[in-house]
């Protein structure tokens, strides 16, 4: 287990799945033990999911709480790893992402439901609505 936690971040739960699969005897300890020594670092796994769901897949801070606590991360340390993505950039891909999807839509003739599939475009993505209606209003004005 510490050269598969040495190759790429796991969190507990990840590792305890991958235990039980191998019906490993003191599955915990075994888990206790690449904690104490650094192996397993819930911090610094959240904060790398948190990171490269924002940039690479484009994932809104909603889904990827979610996704973290499904994970079993402690709420302290989601909000931590949240904290770490780059604002900008994500209300950057926010609106790369509405502007791909607003000329998909180019054939809808009605606003109302133009901006309701946008919508929920964005919340799917994991984006809150603020966020997707301040992103739409600055769409449309430039």
């Amino acid at each position: 287990m510490m050269a598969l936690c040495s190759r790429r971040e796991y969190c507990r739960k990840e590792i305890l799945a991958k235990l039980s699969r191998l019906e490993a005897e003191d599955a915990e300890g075994i888990v206790e033990t690449l904690c104490r020594e650094r192996y397993i670092d819930e911090l610094r796994y959240a904060t790398a999911f948190a990171r490269d769901k924002s940039s690479l897949q484009g994932w809104g801070s909603l889904k990827i709480k979610v996704a973290l606590q499904a994970k079993g991360i402690p709420a302290e340390t989601i909000t931590a790893a949240l904290a770490e993505i780059d604002a900008p950039a994500a209300d950057a891909r926010l609106a790369a992402l509405l502007r791909n999807k607003l000329r998909s839509l180019h054939s809808e003739p009605d606003e109302a439901t133009r901006y309701r599939k946008l919508l929920r475009f964005g919340l799917g993505r994991g984006y809150d609505y603020e966020q997707i209606k301040r992103t739409y209003d600055n769409l449309r004005t430039t």
